[in-house]
């Protein structure tokens, strides 16, 4: 029954299910308290000691308790497999199992002990690889401490190798230094200066020669070698460079020759004078001083003749001492005086010649002086002035530019340089320009002259020669003493004019008056490009002494009226002179005398309406207005005074305002005004008919609507 149990399980579940027992499970030989696990022989119940083994006996039970909850324990129990039976048969199949495996080793023996063979012949294999190994780890070693000494055997023959090429550097310049190649030497003695070789081995030359004086200094013994040869070669060179440069300075000297050409060409070979400057201080100081000889007379000899030529092509009448503001241009002279102007006012008055001083003009080619004279033509002062002073300008700068760059100077040095070849024709200019100046009177030329330098100084700045700003400061401390010494005449001129000897005198603006306007407009706008406070003060007090003259001359008329037509005539002038600040007080004062001059114009025809206005406002305003009605008689004439001549009385007096005013904008100004002035007062009329005193006066109806009264005076206005 166990047996067949046991073969109701699967072979698999059942050999588990016995693993899983193993020696745990009681056999049938046990005692009735069975053995445990583990215990090879049973317990005999006296042996036991229940106190002390009860931990033991927990854990059996604990044991065995956890194999009965195994499932494969279950499963058999409830299957009624018999183990011992069970384990029989496995222990039977292990031994068949041990007896097959017995067979296959015995079969499988041959290659048993053929794999024993190979394992020990590998062993002996392996055994000589270990001593090849060790053999080659101590030869390792034995390299590994030869490369450290090729290593510091490398390091030392770098060291020597550097060491080596440093002193055959420094042997390789001292030996290329040293030597003369044979092409130096040809091109030195027999190859023209012109051509681009000589220039080369002269450089070489020059580097060659700086090299031995280095060595010499140090001490080198071999310098000696080539001493003699570089000294040769140096003064032959120093021959031709002197002989070529010289022939070149002496080539200026030709008549009709532009030395600009052959000095343009000497900058080519700059390096010849830097060669002597370095080599040959001796010859390099007598070619720059033959060249300061012979440039300083070509200029002095150029500009003198220039000059000359210049002054010819003036206009040939110019201002003399009488010719100032103040003098009347019919003032009686001596017997031997030079004539006058043909017009004095051709001195107070700008014109063209403002367009001098404009870009164009400022630097527009020089006058040619004989091509003028046969074009009969003339020029002002200024105009000469600034064809003169720009061929100085350019000259100058490119003159300037070139010692520079040709004689290798700068700062000081090119400043006496350049001053030693320009100094005698600046001098001479300047001698000109005080000899000239010393009879001249004409401010405009002056003033102009005065911008011209101002520009020409900015021009100069620009093309970075300093050179002329000595010159140019002489040429202002010239200048500004001359103007200011002009204008102060031209003050006192106007400051001496007795208005008595004058003769005839009309209402007109003055002669004085008109060349002040025109004299003060051409300096303000000259003055406006290049501002300077010195010229407004000069020419504030001019103005003050024109405005007492102005001033003088009025009291000379015996009505106010005249008097008044004669300020407003002259300030109107002056005011026009232009519009900056300086002209304010005419402004200001044309203003005055025009508002009193339209008073004085509506006096005579509408005197008494003015008068009547003026009464009853003082009237009202002081709380007497019934006294205003003993005035029906008089308000009744003025009414119809007015209604009747109102139109006659306004169209002479616009007559009268255009006789009296030569601007005529000036003209219908005043005449607008006074018309605004009537409206105004035939408005206050109205106001003073219409108080209560007065309202029914019967002659209110033949009053003038002020708004007919408007549209008919504006027929009146005159349009200019």
């Amino acid at each position: 029954m166990a047996a067949a149990a046991t073969m109701a399980l699967p072979p698999a579940a059942a050999r588990e299910l016995v693993l899983r027992a193993g020696a745990s499970d009681m056999e049938e030989e046990e005692g009735p308290l069975g053995v445990g696990p583990g215990l090879q022989e049973p317990l005999q119940l006296g042996e036991l000691d229940i106190t002390s083994d009860e931990f033991i006996l927990d854990e059996v039970d604990v044991h065995i308790q956890a194999n009965l909850e195994d499932e494969l324990v279950k499963e058999a129990l409830k299957t009624g497999v018999d183990l011992r039976h069970y384990s029989k048969q496995v222990e039977l199949e292990l031994q068949q199992i041990e007896q097959k495996s017995i067979r296959d080793y015995i079969q499988e023996s041959e290659n048993i002990a053929s794999l024993h063979n190979q394992i020990t012949a590998c062993d002996a294999v392996l055994e000589r690889m270990e001593q090849m190994l060790g053999a080659f780890q101590s030869d390792l070693s034995s390299i590994s401490s030869e490369i450290r000494t090729l290593q510091e055997q490398s390091g030392a023959m770098n060291i020597r190798l550097r060491n080596r090429q440093a002193v055959r550097g420094k042997l390789g310049e001292l030996v290329d230094g040293l030597v003369v190649p044979s092409a130096l030497v040809t091109a030195i003695l027999e190859a023209p200066v012109t051509e681009p070789r000589f220039l080369e081995q002269l450089q070489e030359l020059d580097a060659k020669a700086a090299a031995v004086r280095e060595q010499e200094a140090r001490g080198t013994a071999a310098c000696a070698d080539v001493r003699g040869v570089l000294d040769r070669l140096r003064v032959k060179a120093v021959t031709k460079i002197r002989e070529f440069i010289l022939q070149k300075i002496y080539s200026f000297r030709k008549p009709m020759t532009n030395y600009q050409i052959p000095q343009t060409a000497l900058l080519k070979y700059r390096f010849f004078y830097q060669f002597l400057l370095g080599n040959e201080r001796a010859t390099a100081k007598e070619i720059r001083d033959e060249y300061v000889e012979t440039l300083s007379k070509i200029y002095l000899s150029y500009y003198r003749s220039y000059l000359g030529r210049l002054m010819k092509v003036q206009y040939e009448e110019v201002a003399e001492k009488d010719d100032l503001m103040g003098v009347e241009d019919t003032a009686k002279k001596g017997f031997f005086s030079k004539p006058s102007l043909r017009s004095r006012n051709t001195i107070f008055t700008l014109g063209t010649r403002g367009s001098v001083i404009s870009p164009t003009e400022l630097e527009a080619p020089i006058l040619v002086p004989h091509t003028a004279q046969r074009g009969d033509q003339r020029y002002p002062f200024e105009a000469l002035f600034r064809s003169q002073h720009y061929a100085l300008l350019d000259n100058s700068c490119r003159e300037y530019l070139f010692i520079c760059e040709f004689f290798v100077v700068s700062g000081p040095a090119a400043h006496d340089l350049f001053h030693a070849v320009m100094g005698r024709t600046l001098n001479m200019t300047l001698k000109h320009l005080e000899s000239y100046l010393a009879d001249c009177y004409d401010a405009i030329a002056v003033f102009l002259c005065i911008h011209i330098v101002l520009r020409f100084r900015s021009i100069a700045a620009k093309r970075d020669v300093p050179a002329l700003d000595r010159y140019w400061e002489q040429v202002l401390a010239l200048l500004w003493p001359r103007f200011e010494l002009i204008l102060e005449m031209n003050v006192q001129s106007v400051r001496s004019t007795d208005p008595q000897r004058l003769g005839g005198l009309d209402t007109r603006p003055h002669y004085i008056t008109r060349r002040y306007a025109e004299f003060s407009s051409a300096l303000v706008s000259i003055n406006q490009t290049i501002p300077n406070e010195r010229t407004m003060q000069l020419l504030g007090q001019l103005q003050v002494e024109v405005e007492n003259f102005v001033l003088r001359v009025a009291a000379e008329f015996s009505s106010r009226k005249e008097q008044l037509v004669f300020l407003i005539n002259n300030y109107d002038m002056e005011r026009a002179a232009d519009d900056s600040k300086e002209v304010e007080s005419f402004q200001q004062l044309l203003n005055a005398r025009t508002q009193e001059f339209i008073e004085e114009l509506l006096s005579p025809p509408f005197g008494g309406l003015v008068a009547f206005v003026k009464e009853a406002e003082a009237l009202i305003e002081r709380g007497q207005a019934e006294r205003l009605r003993g005035e029906e008689a008089r308000v009744t004439q003025l009414i119809r005074g007015f209604g009747s001549s109102w139109k006659s009385s306004v169209e002479s007096l616009s007559q009268d305002v255009m006789r009296s005013f030569t601007n005529f904008r000036n003209g219908t100004s005043i005449i607008q005004g006074a018309l605004t002035q009537l409206i105004q007062l035939y408005h206050r009329f109205h106001r003073v008919l219409s108080q209560p005193q007065l309202r029914a006066l019967p002659a209110r109806a033949e009053l003038i609507n002020i708004h007919h009264l408007m549209v008919e005076l504006k027929k009146h206005k005159p349009n200019f």
